[in-house]
């Protein structure tokens, strides 16, 4: 059966590990951004063009519910006045999913920390680390607890703000994926920063994934994501990372040099990867995970 007849779609670079005499068939291709990750598209079916369109699309979709970059998102909206009305189905959804991941780490996980994000990248521009008594203005603003989350309306306590750049990703590979998914099509992989695999490869082999730490494993109706405390950092010495303690105001304490978790979802997966990052030590981690029968711990390895 050729290629195309299979109605394979695979979603960023995983054409690179196809075999060269399938790699060389015409393509669509298309590289951008998705939530401020890199993105991109690699479509080897007859239908490339429609295909491709209807996935920048969603994505474009998405990008104005879900961005803190766009002013007029939902989710900006939301920032800006504290309340939303009627707010999408997508924004309800990922923030339900974001609460049971925070009950779960026991508050580790806590979009809203976007008021303490705000704070260490203004610092940084500045040269410095806020000091204490900024990070405790601050930390005062931080809490779940001040989100009140219903289908009609969404309300935020003074002053709050939330992120989703720690499981948002994910969700957008997720939603991509019930796309695809809803039309007939099998044998993807999809890449938004996190990995989402619908089914196996075309040659009926799981997907193959190189982790973070150098190992690798392999996808088949799977998600994949992995943190890192220090994969981003707001310093140029790469020592404060992007990953913020709810609870203390700083960074993720360097424990893990990458956690990867795998899930059902990439939305659950991503969430679970960035709290690991916060757990203190292989129990707490474990714990966790315990939460979500269907995750599965991919590899975390301990800095230093």
């Amino acid at each position: 059966m050729s290629l195309s007849r299979r109605r394979f779609l695979t979603i960023s670079a995983a054409a690179a590990l196809l075999p060269a005499t399938l790699q060389a068939r015409p393509a669509r291709h298309w590289v951008g951004q998705a939530l401020g990750a890199r993105a991109a598209i690699h479509i080897d079916h007859p239908d490339a063009g429609a295909i491709t369109a209807r996935c920048l699309a969603e994505i474009e979709r998405l990008e104005n519910i879900l961005s803190l970059y766009r002013p007029e998102s939902a989710l900006s909206r939301l920032n800006r006045d504290g309340a939303l009305d009627a707010p999408p189905f997508e924004l309800i959804e990922c923030l339900s999913l974001a609460g049971s991941v925070h009950r779960a780490s026991g508050g580790l996980f806590d979009p809203s920390v976007q008021p303490l994000w705000s704070l260490w990248a203004e610092a940084a521009t500045q040269g410095r680390r806020p000091a204490k008594a900024e990070r405790r203005a601050v930390l005062a603003r931080i809490g779940w607890q001040g989100v009140n989350l219903d289908s009609g309306r969404i309300t935020l306590a003074p002053g709050m703000a939330l992120t989703l750049n720690g499981i948002g990703q994910g969700y957008v590979a997720d939603r991509i994926a019930a796309l695809l998914e809803a039309e007939g099509l099998s044998n993807i992989l999809i890449d938004t920063g996190e990995l989402r695999a619908l089914g196996a490869r075309p040659d009926g082999a799981d997907w193959p994934v190189q982790l973070a730490d150098g190992g690798s494993t392999a996808l088949r109706g799977r998600a994949l994501a992995t943190s890192a405390p220090l994969g981003t950092c707001f310093d140029a010495g790469g020592q404060d990372g992007h990953i913020i303690d709810p609870h203390s105001g700083m960074p993720a304490r360097p424990v893990w040099r990458a956690v990867s978790v795998s899930a059902p979802g990439a939305a659950l997966a991503d969430a679970l990867s960035t709290a690991g990052c916060l757990t203190p030590d292989r129990l707490a981690l474990d714990g966790l995970l315990s939460a979500f029968p269907a995750a599965r711990l991919e590899a975390a390895h301990m800095a230093g």
